[in-house]
């Protein structure tokens, strides 16, 4: 076999190194039909709150559950992750996924004769976001094991990428398909996209056969560049600060996925249509943001300052929209055009450093224990998702939307001191150096 060809096969049972792009097509996938479920109901907040007969704090809790749900079940999916592989974990996670909105289809949606009580609706969303959590984890070890530093920031962003990218099509389909034909249609839809998903998954995505020898170089690398053996994922202190300060950073980009539209409805009397093209816009906006991003770290090898970066302009932006909601008083109806794009800004802003934080998360665990710490990061963000549209309903009661805003924009810039500096990347790049020297 010639050198081209000896280079075109990067091996699982002689797949070719094009095989990456599939799996990750595959990582994608599940990340976008997973995302339009927790980031898709929440932009329904307005006909979930009528016609589950909801107040704010109820609709607050049962959009927290599906955080809650995702928090609490990260890191025993990803722990079981690294133990059983991704195509396992994956498959499971999908198909259940599929069956317990299925089950909300059937079940669980308001009638002329019949409403749901709260409870049953909130424990269905955690149930759905129990199962749910493994997507996050096995999707994001499997692109990991497929692609080679140098490419990873690129590829981890365009697999984050599929979150808001995934939302935004539930922002846009899910509210005109619950206020039209209800939600039972809604949670059909999501089930069907997670049942795809996963056959795809069965399809394609398969463990690449270098992965322990890639562990193996890992170990190599870290020794001869100087830097300290790996520690376990959940005793490395790199690895918590850049988990803490994602899920601090995440409450300002959850509150306006949750409460974004009920914001924009009660405050400044969007339209439906209004509110659907702004929430959409905020998730396309954080979908380019994040692909350009990884790119571009890539090739700066910047991954912290840009996260510390990030952390300083949301806080900035959300500053400006408490100082504006604060002006606007009574008169705040004429100001619409004005509100949507600052919370198209401050959302996009908010989002866009999803995909280099979980690069940089997998990057300090290495591949055969990225399951691990990118469930670390996966169980602060979604911890954030569960206290975050808790929070809100008090603060709306002392302060209206003004305190909401200012502090989503405290919690952007607590996150600024939480994230590690760059002082460290100099070593993970003498670890890289060795690496690709092997």
């Amino acid at each position: 076999m010639g050198n081209e060809s000896m280079a075109a096969v990067r091996l699982s049972g002689g797949r070719p190194a094009s095989h990456r792009w599939k799996v990750l097509g595959v990582g994608f996938a599940a990340n976008a039909s997973f995302s339009a479920a927790f980031s898709g109901i929440p932009t329904t907040a307005v006909f979930l709150r009528s016609g589950y007969h909801l107040g704010n704090d109820g609709l607050g809790l049962v959009l927290g559950m599906l955080g809650l749900g995702i928090a609490v079940s990260e890191l025993p999916w990803g722990l079981l992750t690294d133990r059983w592989g991704d195509r396992r974990v994956l498959l499971l996670g999908l198909l259940s996924t599929a069956a317990a909105l299925a089950a909300l289809a059937l079940f669980v949606v308001p009638s002329a004769t019949h409403v749901p009580g709260v409870t049953t609706l909130a424990l269905g969303l955690l149930l759905v976001g129990l199962l749910g959590g493994s997507v996050n984890g096995s999707s994001g070890r499997a692109v990991m094991a497929w692609f080679r530093e140098g490419e990873r920031g690129l590829a981890m962003s365009i697999r984050q990428t599929a979150v808001p990218a995934g939302g935004g099509l539930g922002a846009l389909l899910l509210p005109a398909l619950a206020s039209r034909f209800g939600f039972a249609s809604a949670y059909t839809v999501l089930a069907l996209a997670c049942a795809v998903t996963a056959a795809f998954a069965w399809r394609w995505l398969h463990e690449p056969s270098h992965i322990d020898a890639d562990g193996a170089r890992e170990v190599r690398a870290t020794a001869a560049s100087g830097v300290r053996t790996r520690v376990s994922p959940l005793r490395d202190i790199g690895i918590w600060r850049v988990a803490l300060g994602a899920g601090t950073l995440c409450v300002p980009q959850l509150a306006v996925v949750t409460f974004g539209t009920v914001f924009l409805h009660d405050f400044s009397r969007a339209g439906v249509l209004a509110v659907s093209v702004t929430m959409a816009a905020v998730q396309t906006g954080a979908a380019i943001a994040r692909v350009w991003s990884g790119g571009w770290t890539d090739r700066r090898g910047n991954r912290r300052a840009y996260m510390r970066a990030c952390s300083l302009l949301t806080a900035v932006l959300f500053a400006s929209l408490a100082l504006l909601t604060g002006l606007a008083g009574m008169h705040h109806a004429a100001l619409t055009a004005v509100f949507a794009p600052m919370v198209v800004l401050g959302g996009v802003s908010a989002s866009a450093w999803h995909g280099v934080a979980f690069t940089e998360l997998a990057t300090l665990a290495g591949t055969s224990r990225a399951g691990t710490a990118l469930a670390i990061g996966n169980t602060c963000v979604f911890l954030t998702l569960f206290v975050t549209p808790l929070a809100i309903p008090p603060l709306l009661s002392i302060g209206s939307w003004p305190m909401v805003w200012a502090v989503a924009s405290v919690c952007a810039l607590i996150a600024l001191p939480v994230f590690p500096r760059a002082a460290r990347e100099r070593e993970l790049s003498a670890a890289r150096i060795g690496d690709a020297s092997r």
